[in-house]
């Protein structure tokens, strides 16, 4: 077995390393990783019907959609994150538990009891400190989890929390439960930086093998797969299930509502309605934003020659893409 713990939290970068390691080693693998504020979503997720876009807007949180399925997941520093790879298991087996036990093992050598429940998590006191997620690759399965330490429950809730209903999406949505950090039930005060280092030794220890490092044609490898995959919008948000979008908002010329189908993480119809005044007939301008991409700076580029108040009696740029929201 190989053992590789990240220098970087960089969350595009992480999540790439975890398919590298997944394609380009025949060994096991055990890799473990912090990320720098982040929502995590899984591959048939909907990103749009998972986070707070205003906060995820406002924080520059980055959105990062991995391999594996299951929920939407909020990373920070106080989060610790690991990931076994195994030639050893059978193509079709879902063992969550199995893979958990290493972790479930040491963090009952601190003193506190944690069990796995459920179908992918692991609890202490009924509270939840991990979700497990697996992808499965040829004969080989990556399972994946959360370890929350001393992560910001109130960063967590409020970056995934949806403030109204805007999306019908098809994709799979995420379970919210209660949750709990770590540090909060140790007898002992510990830092972030020393339970991963415990975790890692203690898995090290029990599992035995080569702690590596990458050299740098691998960390360019890497690197590549960032730009070319995790960090490029099709991945992102091209991926995405179809879904209907659907707001409104009211200033002080009338009301506009908002109605859209997005394919492909693309405006494929649209249409506004309201109780507001314009002089050129609004189908002119839904038409020119058909095939446009539901991102803000997209749609602002989409309309930065046209008049918007020509459609919209004293609106400016500000309103208008607050539909889009």
């Amino acid at each position: 077995m190989i053992f590789v713990i990240s220098n970087t939290f960089d969350p595009y970068f992480n999540l790439a390393t975890e398919e590298f390691l997944l394609k380009n080693f025949e060994e096991n693998v055990f890799y473990l990783y912090r990320n720098n504020p982040s929502i995590i979503i899984g591959k048939n997720q909907n990103a749009l019907s998972e986070i707070n876009y205003e906060y995820v807007k406002n924080n520059n949180i980055p959105v990062v959609r991995r391999m594996s399925g299951g929920g939407a997941v909020f990373h920070d520093l106080g989060n610790l994150n690991f990931c076994f790879i195994s030639n050893n298991k059978n193509g079709s087996s879902m063992d969550f538990k199995g893979f958990s036990e290493p972790i479930i093992d040491s963090i009952n050598k601190l003193g506190i009891k944690a069990e796995f429940s459920g179908r992918n998590d692991l609890l202490i006191e009924g509270k939840k400190i991990s979700g497990n997620a697996q992808y499965h690759y040829k004969n080989k399965v990556l399972h994946h989890g959360t370890l929350l330490f001393s992560s910001n429950i109130d960063s967590l809730s409020d970056a995934l929390k949806v403030k109204k209903i805007k999306v019908e999406s098809k994709g799979i949505k995420s379970f919210k439960s209660r949750v709990t950090n770590i540090e909060s039930h140790l007898n002992k005060k510990m830092s972030i930086e020393s339970f991963t280092k415990f975790i890692f030794d203690e898995v090290t220890y029990k599992c035995k093998g080569e702690i590596i490092n990458f050299n740098d044609d691998e960390i360019r490898v890497i690197n590549d797969l960032v730009h070319s995959k995790y960090k490029t919008w099709e991945y992102v948000y091209g991926k995405a299930p179809k879904y209907e979008f659907n707001n409104q908002i009211k200033y002080e010329a009338g009301a506009i509502e908002l109605s859209m189908s997005i394919n492909k993480g693309n405006i494929e119809k649209i249409q506004f309605f309201g109780d507001f005044f314009g002089i050129k007939d609004i189908s002119e301008l839904e038409k020119h934003l058909i095939g446009v991409k539901h991102l803000e700076n997209d749609i602002k580029n989409a309309i930065e020659n046209i008049e918007l108040s020509e459609y919209f009696l004293n609106i400016n740029e500000e309103y208008f893409l607050k539909l889009f929201e």
